[in-house]
């Protein structure tokens, strides 16, 4: 062969080749089937995150696990509540929250039989709810403190928001109540023989979801961090320009189809670039203080972290 000719076709190879390998950035997100996580997955399906130099993988992990995942080497990035990252830091999992993806207005609730009147009456009752350390578990110790009780007041069943819900309607294991959230929540809404939602984020506004990384990515990959961000708000966009084609693939994710899923999403706000920036600014702190303290008394942690370490707002602006 030509030396000329050779070299050239070396050099046209390394052209197609290297860009493209330094373009695909790998990094594992862990998140669940929870409805406000779903233009990650549509971020994904749509080809968003090739676009930005991201090869994506998504990894369902029930929250309760998600740190182990993160501790391990697992996953890199993580979606979950704010006072998780609370929880996690504070049990040596460190994490850093880099963007908001969406404030719950109703999608997260508490569901009772027909005959209990209020949240009061719960006490020496039994109630479905994920393990420790979970939005659900922290949302029902919030709702029982708002209401004079604690959790130490009730019998807490560990079961995860779906089965929760598919256990309540189905009145198995002698439930008074349940904590869940959508898309499983509906499932209660439609069957209102089995029970009612005598509380939700509307009334009690503390499920605000957020996602971070571990420091380690984020020093490593600042460019890919940014990338992830830029993804999430380009889902947004997506999904407010073509949102029938965004519910349908958002929905397939959690097998609901385009229908279901949208009625689903009218439960919570998904948070676009303005709204992350004025949540880092005013929300966050005061938040995580008050969850912080709460956590120190259920026992979920043994001090409080420092919580101004806990995010970084510099992959937003």
């Amino acid at each position: 062969m030509n030396p000329v000719r050779a070299l050239v076709g070396l050099w046209v190879s390394a052209a197609m080749v290297g860009p493209a390998a330094a373009q695909e950035t790998p990094v594992a997100i862990a998140i669940s089937g929870w409805t406000g996580f779903a233009p990650l997955t549509l971020a994904k399906e749509a080809g968003i995150y090739k676009k930005h130099g991201l090869d994506v993988s998504i990894k369902k992990i029930p929250q309760k696990d998600r740190h182990l995942a993160i501790a391990s080497g697992d996953v890199q990035c993580a979606a979950t509540t704010v006072e998780t990252w609370v929880v996690w830091n504070a049990n040596g999992v460190a994490t850093t929250q880099i963007f908001q993806l969406d404030k719950s207005f109703g999608a997260d609730g508490m569901v009772v039989r027909n005959h209990i009147a209020k949240i009061s009456d719960l006490k020496g009752k039994t109630v479905a709810a994920s393990a420790p350390g979970t939005a659900p578990y922290f949302g029902l110790a919030w709702m029982l403190k708002k209401n004079g009780l604690s959790v130490k007041d009730v019998k807490v069943v560990t079961l995860e928001p779906q089965a929760a819900a598919n256990a309540f309607v189905a009145n198995a294991g002698d439930l008074d109540a349940a904590m869940t959230y959508e898309p499983y929540l509906s499932t209660v809404r439609a069957k209102p023989e089995a029970g009612k939602i005598i509380a939700t984020t509307l009334d009690y506004p503390m499920v605000m979801d957020t996602f971070g990384c571990t420091p380690k990515f984020l020093k490593e990959n600042p460019k890919a961090a940014k990338a992830l961000a830029d993804s999430y708000f380009d889902a947004l966009e997506m999904i407010r320009n073509e949102p029938k084609k965004s519910f349908e693939i958002m929905g397939a994710d959690v097998k609901q189809s385009g229908e279901a899923f949208e009625k689903s999403q009218a439960y919570l706000r998904w948070q676009d670039r303005a709204a992350n920036q004025r949540f880092f600014t005013s929300v966050l702190q005061p938040f995580s203080k008050e969850a912080a303290e709460l956590l120190l008394e259920i026992g979920s942690i043994k001090q409080i972290p420092d919580l101004k370490a806990l995010s970084d707002t510099s992959f937003i602006q």
